[in-house]
């Protein structure tokens, strides 16, 4: 305990940020190191400012479900049969990471990148699908909101995925404008079209036969709501629709005003964060074919991110705002391997495992980042780096440390380092790895634990290791060898939980769905009142609310959870 809250700080504008415990250690061994670095950075970083009158602008653009070597890396392109030459030209431009990870599945990652916490700490470690009557807290501080208390423009163009209650809208958390995907791509199906060609089933009643048998027409209804958009302060309204023209209509929209968001700011010289987080594939394929692979993830690469990347590298350039806007490209999971949907050429990477496990496949990730005449061209950076970091790094980058709650675990550390020094100048070595609310892996250097089975069955105790360099797809466990890691696992897990305690987890809130939208359909609005027929029971409709986070864990919609 003395180790831990005794370590001194050596950063003094970061003195009052809360880490996970296993930072002081590191921080108690390598802190002047780190001083120095910081000097150095802190001169580097004033030059620029003095050059552009601005702290750097910062864009965060991810897409989804996608493994480590999916972009960045032309040869493994080319044993999956497509390329993306944009995306590769940023990753040679800058700086690729091969150790970046991330939470197991959408909601996680996203919430994770938001907080600059581990998802368990927001209770949002589990996907929703509509209708959800939950989802992200008031209570949670967002990066936007760290970064409008430091006077940035911040605008959030994409996929949310973190319920569908009033709090959680991006214009409600920090966001001075929103353009939001409620949810996941699960809802490109949830159309006529769709149930028209049996790609969903027995959701559209208008197509489907009379069904003599049903007696409750409530258990599944329709009013959902996909898009929303909405300022800070303002309204919220929804828009387009539901149906499949405006699923793919969504991401032009969301790239066209991020264009316009960073054109309005770079004109007016203001500093900007944009999160960009685009839908990117849909679950209803498009004609024609133009890759080799012909897959849902190739043609949506090839058609859509790919070229968009490009216009967006050519914009910050034509605005003559490159060298003072950082881009961090990256997916937020790995790919859909258990279960995917016929034709979507979500293969495997070269880790094993994908979306919702604790394996490397689920968590590590094809991540770039991009600061003409700041980060050096082509470098490759082997340390570990999380997607929590980007909220450190951020505030850092922005001069706005001081706006970081100092009531609550921060997981992210400042890896501006990491960027501008490149290789071995990370911040971090270790990850935990949630499966769930569960604790499913540590990560160590380059060694890993498991704590849970391949059945997410938590195991008696630490028996097996494994080596990250020499066993990448953890199929062949470190037993006798491996003892002396029992102890030290064991120790860095007791260490976190104790911070846990003295740092309770934000549950996720609840509530009624859509709220405070001012164009509501009418059967939006019935999804959160009771009908007629159903008034006069002896429970309210909505009472079983507060129930849900009671429920257990739920793996089938984070697929694959410990699966081999």
């Amino acid at each position: 305990m003395a180790l831990i809250i005794g370590a001194t700080s050596i950063l003094a504008e970061e003195a009052a940020v809360v880490h996970d415990a296993e930072y002081y250690i590191l921080e108690a061994q390598n802190g002047k190191v780190w001083e120095v670095e910081d000097g150095e950075l802190d001169k580097k970083l004033a030059e620029l400012k003095e050059k552009y009158g601005t702290t750097p602008n910062l864009i965060h653009l991810m897409w989804d479900d996608q493994p480590f070597g999916a972009v960045g890396i032309p040869a493994m392109q080319q044993l999956r049969g497509f390329e993306t030459p944009n995306l590769n030209q940023m990753a040679s431009e800058g700086l690729l990471f091969t150790r970046m990870y991330t939470e197991p599945s959408c909601t996680p990652t996203r919430a994770a990148a938001w907080t600059g916490q581990y998802a368990i700490r927001s209770g949002m470690y589990s996907v929703g699908f509509p209708v959800e009557y939950e989802g992200f807290a008031a209570e949670n501080i967002t990066i936007a909101e760290v970064l409008s208390d430091a006077g940035y423009s911040t605008g959030f163009f994409g996929k949310l995925h973190l319920g569908d209650i009033e709090e959680t809208y991006p214009h409600n958390q920090g966001y001075d404008e929103a353009f939001t995907a409620l949810y996941n791509q699960a809802v490109s199906l949830w159309n006529t079209h769709a149930e028209a060609a049996n790609a969903v089933v027995g959701l559209k009643s208008e197509l489907l036969a009379e069904n003599r048998y049903q007696k409750d027409e409530t258990f599944v209804r329709d009013g959902y709501v996909f898009y929303i958009e909405g300022e800070k302060g303002g309204p919220t309204r929804e828009w387009c629709g539901i149906e499949a023209e405006c699923y793919r209509k969504f991401d032009i929209e969301a790239r066209d005003r991020t264009f316009d968001f960073i054109t309005r700011n770079a004109e007016a010289g203001k500093p900007f964060y944009a999160a960009w987080w685009p839908l990117w594939t849909s679950f209803l394929p498009e004609a024609p074919k133009e890759t080799l692979q012909r897959g849902l993830v190739a043609e949506s690469y090839h058609k859509y991110l790919d070229p968009d990347v490009g216009q967006l590298m050519a914009l910050l350039h034509d605005l003559g705002i490159a060298e003072n806007t950082l881009v961090i490209a990256m997916s937020d999971n790995g790919p859909m391997t258990h279960n995917p949907p016929a034709g979507a050429g979500l293969g495997e990477g070269p880790f094993r495992g994908g979306k919702g496990d604790y394996l490397e496949g689920g968590v590590r990730v094809s991540a770039q980042a991009w600061w003409p005449g700041m980060i050096e061209g082509g470098r490759i950076a082997g340390d570990i780096v999380h997607v929590t970091d980007l909220f450190t790094t951020f505030a850092r980058l922005a001069g706005a440390l001081d706006h970081i709650p100092t009531d609550r675990v921060i997981d992210g550390v400042d890896q501006t380092s990491l960027l501008l020094n490149g290789d071995g100048f990370s911040r971090r070595d270790n990850v935990m790895i949630y499966s769930g609310p569960v604790l499913g892996a540590s990560v160590k250097d380059h060694y890993k634990t498991h704590w849970l089975s391949s059945s997410t069955q938590a195991l008696g105790g630490l028996t097996s290791v494994y080596d990250l360099y020499n066993d990448h797809r953890e199929e062949n466990p470190i037993v006798v060898g491996g003892f002396h890691f029992k102890e030290p696992f064991r120790r860095m897990r007791a260490r976190h939980e104790m911070w846990i305690q003295k740092y309770p987890h934000i549950p996720r809130a609840h509530g009624p769905a859509y709220g405070g939208i001012e164009n509501a359909r009418p059967e939006t609005v019935a999804l959160s009142e009771a009908p007629e027929a159903l008034k006069n029971l002896p429970f309210g409709m909505l009472d079983y609310i507060e129930q849900l986070p009671n429920l257990p864990f739920d793996p089938s919609g984070d697929v694959g959870i410990g699966g081999n």
